[in-house]
């Protein structure tokens, strides 16, 4: 959790959204993920090959 997801926008025009992936839904970590995106918007979403995941450094 605490991962990013970018959206790449699929038509002209469309921008790229970001969203946070607050709860993991599939086993060992796989999709589905619940996300919030930056407007506060949630759903459950499998990334398709216009996502990039950007994972979370912890810096402890």
């Amino acid at each position: 959790m605490g991962d990013r997801l970018l959206i790449h926008g699929r038509i002209v025009g469309q921008q790229d959204r970001t969203a946070e992936v607050i709860e993991v839904l599939g086993d060992n970590g796989t999709p589905p993920y619940r996300v919030r995106f930056e407007d506060g918007h949630e759903t459950v979403m499998s990334p398709g090959p216009d996502t990039v995941v950007r994972h979370f450094a912890n810096d402890e």
